[in-house]
């Protein structure tokens, strides 16, 4: 029949929205914790520079790799901030990490080959995997352990058609901010193994405690066969603007780019010199925001840990908490729809990012003020205390 659905449709895991589909319609004072959109507005300087650039008539066909001023900034600001050996020509700019990520996986996956995502998950990188043909396999990190590293919990994942590691560090759902050492056991098995690795960096800049974010590409060896993906999304509260950018080895860039310019020929014109501003501008602005979350995360943290059967270690990154309510005897989606029917706060089932997510929440700190939040945190103790 002329209208059926490709099989890359057909034959793929659904897409599941999770917890935000569950409240579309419901009524009443509902408290969003479920996605992971900053609550903070762009900072204004961002704003001026794009209303200035589209004024100024930068409204056309531009460099289909993105603005060489960009691309050259974020260079910089990878050779200074995030140790890795990048020239401007090794730079992508992109429609968001989202883009990053599928060029990627289109560019170098053929079907049959496999890519390990550790478990728990980022699920928006399960389907594009597939879509592309190849299978997503799980490699579960232990909850007991903090969701560490360990090497006896990856290599026996990988088979003759393992391809590709997918790494999300710091890590949404669980906020780990992994350690060098953790990576390395990455990337001597990416070397031993020949696999390319994915890394999704979106949340680099938002760590606390002091917390050491570092990039799997710095790693010796490593520069050659990594594609380090972020965006403007999360630290520059730039969400709804779509603008990301990968880094590789040249040698890498003419697939990536195949995929690129057949999909959108380029990204926007005028919202790259945005970016320009925000990757030149004060650095202040983004501590700033950081700091803010950091007030938002130990609330929530605090308030967690002292609700019966719930038990929340402080994320080292991200704008997520990962509470285990095991002590509670419910299960994830269970508890998350009880919340959401009971109380009106929307949270995410762990279980939702593989089943090492079982008996945890995934609870977005940074999308709501912190008057919002308390008046969150005050709803879950009455429903926790209730049980």
């Amino acid at each position: 029949m002329s209208r059926r659905f490709a099989k890359r449709i057909t034959e793929t895991s659904k897409k599941d929205f999770g917890m935000f589909a569950r409240a579309l319609g419901r009524e009443g004072d509902l408290i969003h914790l479920e996605l992971g959109m900053p609550v903070e507005d762009t900072p204004e300087h961002i704003k001026e520079a794009t209303v200035a650039a589209l004024r100024a008539g930068h409204v056309h066909y531009s460099d289909l790799q993105g603005l060489p001023d960009l691309r050259e900034a974020l260079a910089e600001k990878m050779r200074r901030d995030n140790g890795m050996d990048v020239a401007a020509d090794e730079v992508l700019v992109t429609n968001g990490l989202t883009q990053a990520s599928f060029a990627a996986f289109f560019a170098f996956l053929d079907p049959g080959d496999e890519v390990i995502l550790l478990s728990p998950y980022y699920p928006q990188h399960v389907g594009k995997i597939e879509m592309a043909g190849a299978t997503p396999v799980f490699a579960p990190l232990d909850a007991s352990d903090g969701f560490s590293i360990k090497r006896e919990l990856i290599e026996p994942k990988i088979t003759a058609r393992t391809r590709m590691m997918a790494l999300v560090n710091p890590c949404n759902p669980t906020g780990r901010v992994y350690s060098r050492d953790e990576l390395q056991v990455l990337a001597d098995l990416a070397v031993e193994h020949d696999l390319l690795v994915t890394s999704d960096e979106v949340y680099e800049h938002i760590v606390y405690d002091g917390a050491d974010h570092t990039s799997i590409a710095s790693l010796p060896g490593m520069k050659d066969r990594t594609i380090t993906m972020s965006a403007f999304t999360k630290a520059y509260a730039m969400d709804g603007w779509r603008l990301g950018y990968l880094a590789c080895d040249r040698a890498l860039m003419p697939g990536l780019m195949k995929i690129t310019t057949s999909e959108v020929t380029h990204v926007n014109t005028f919202i790259q010199h945005g970016a320009l501003a925000a990757v030149t501008g004060p650095r202040e602005v983004l501590a700033g925001m950081v700091a803010d979350d950091q007030a938002r995360r130990d609330l929530v943290v605090s308030r967690l840990n002292q609700m019966p059967g719930v038990t929340c270690p402080a994320p080292g990154g991200t704008i997520y908490a990962f509470p285990d309510i095991s002590g509670t005897g419910m299960k994830a989606q269970e508890t998350a729809d009880a919340i959401l029917d009971s109380v009106g706060v929307v949270v995410e089932s762990g279980r939702f990012y593989g089943p090492e997510g079982e008996h945890h929440l995934r609870i977005c700190f940074g999308a709501q003020t912190l008057e919002r939040l308390e008046e969150a945190m005050d709803r879950l103790s009455r429903f926790f205390n209730d049980l």
